[in-house]
């Protein structure tokens, strides 16, 4: 989990250029070259958005190893399933509690 926490924030710092501001000069470069650039860069900051809440779940997880309630459902307090947990490492609910929301 702590490898997967820090991918990612290595790929946010890596992808930090690619959401910045697109200034392009309207002589030198067309329009339809422009809405690409912007296109792009909704793409990248889309990306970042999905970054950030994901390493929100991974420090939320972390927190709860800590705490010693890694793996119980948030909502009923039973154990969350070994295989729910390895496709998801940051769940907080149990299948059965996840298809009820």
């Amino acid at each position: 989990m702590q490898a997967l926490d820090r991918d990612l924030r290595d790929l946010d710092d890596r992808s930090a250029e690619s959401r910045a501001v697109v200034a392009l000069d309207q002589q030198s470069v067309g329009r339809l070259s422009r809405m690409d650039a912007i296109q792009q860069q909704a793409m990248a900051q889309a990306a970042a958005r999905n970054r950030k809440t994901e390493l929100a779940r991974i420090a939320a997880a972390l927190a709860r190893i800590d705490a010693g309630t890694y793996g119980e459902c948030l909502a009923c307090g039973e154990e969350i399933a070994e295989a729910r947990l390895d496709a998801d490492p940051a769940a907080t609910l149990c299948i059965a509690c996840a298809r009820s929301r």
